[in-house]
């Protein structure tokens, strides 16, 4: 099969399972697993930051984030179809107490315009805002990315209102490989990011926080708390740190696969439209939604995985484990395919 549900479903490398195989490791919880320790400290150089810690998830990065950012009854401002509300099982409301003021914005980006509207007054009648989250790129938006300007200036609003801003950045070296920003540039607009491994870059586990010494300390003790310390995790983290030496650059050749099944999908007889490909992920809105379903499976008759995203939407993502001759036969059978 030929998957594109998601760009989680890659398999590990022969030579990530080589470092995976013969790493070094030690009891994490004690912060003695060498491998652990090791793809910490390269990923907070690499982001110009002063620590990282290494778990399980990007749910659990990012809601480890949250709970340390922000307090029972304080408010959270994100993009309404953003993942950190969306897709992490109400974890905001669970883990922290917090409220969420959802704001729409532009495939899943805000502005400064949206956000600073909605800072609520000092009142008693209102939740504190204690905390923006934005995501880069967006996965709701279809792979969407941030255009950095508007990052530096909603930075610089948060910054000068002494509230802090957090990056849900699960594909945000998609994003790093098209825009060409220096990543520690971008990296010094934010208090805390999630950098997840398990997607594009192609390990099999595992997720990133980073920030400054002080936050990293304290989200080392939420994690405890969450369940996510973890003892011989080394075997795991090579895979990641593997992932960050070796998988960030190919990251362009999951692009241009995507911008292939984009042009390939135009004048096709079912599609409505397709929104406009920036990195790996391929939105397609149907003219029939009662289609939906019956495209799926057909393709899947014909060797093709893909997953509904929405009443009216099919989604394709691209990745380590689609090779050219996958686009190229994938093409072949949506054309032949009859709705």
């Amino acid at each position: 099969m030929i998957d594109y549900r998601s760009d989680t479903v890659t398999k590990p490398s022969d030579g990530m399972k080589e470092a995976m195989f013969s790493a070094p490791v030690g009891d994490d919880v004690f912060v003695e697993d060498p491998t652990v320790n090791k793809l910490e400290d390269f990923t907070a150089e690499m982001f110009g930051k002063e620590a990282s810690i290494y778990c399980s998830s990007g749910t659990q990065t990012n809601q480890i984030a949250i709970n340390i950012h922000a307090n029972a009854g304080g408010e959270i401002i994100t993009h309404e179809e953003s993942h950190v509300y969306k897709y992490e099982g109400g974890g905001i409301a669970r883990n922290t107490g917090a409220s969420v003021r959802l704001l729409r914005g532009d495939r899943g980006r805000l502005s400064l315009q949206g956000v600073e509207q909605w800072i609520n007054p000092d009142d008693v009648h209102f939740p504190v805002t204690q905390l923006v989250s934005l995501e880069d790129t967006s996965n709701r938006g279809g792979g969407a990315i941030y255009d950095f300007n508007e990052i530096k200036k909603i930075s610089h609003f948060c910054r000068a209102n002494n509230m802090p801003i957090h990056l849900d950045g699960a594909r945000l070296m998609n994003a790093m490989i098209e825009n060409k920003i220096d990543l520690k540039e971008y990296a010094s607009q934010f208090d805390s990011i999630s950098l997840c491994l398990s997607k594009g870059l192609g390990a099999p586990v595992g997720s990133l926080l980073i920030g400054n010494e002080g936050f990293i300390k304290q989200a080392r003790r939420v994690r405890k708390v969450f369940g996510g310390g973890m003892r011989q995790a080394g075997i795991i983290a090579a895979g990641g740190l593997y992932a960050l030496e070796n998988n960030i650059n190919r990251l362009s050749e999951d692009h241009k696969h995507a911008k292939a099944l984009e042009k390939a999908m135009q004048n096709l007889s079912w599609v409505e439209s397709l929104l406009g490909v920036e990195t790996n992920i391929v939105v397609v809105n149907l003219k029939n939604a009662k289609n939906r379903d019956l495209i799926i499976n057909k393709l899947s008759e014909l060797g093709i995985k893909i997953m509904a995203f929405g009443p009216s939407m099919i989604r394709f993502v691209t990745h380590l484990d689609i090779s050219s001759a996958d686009i190229d036969q994938t093409i072949i059978a949506l054309n032949k395919l009859e709705v």
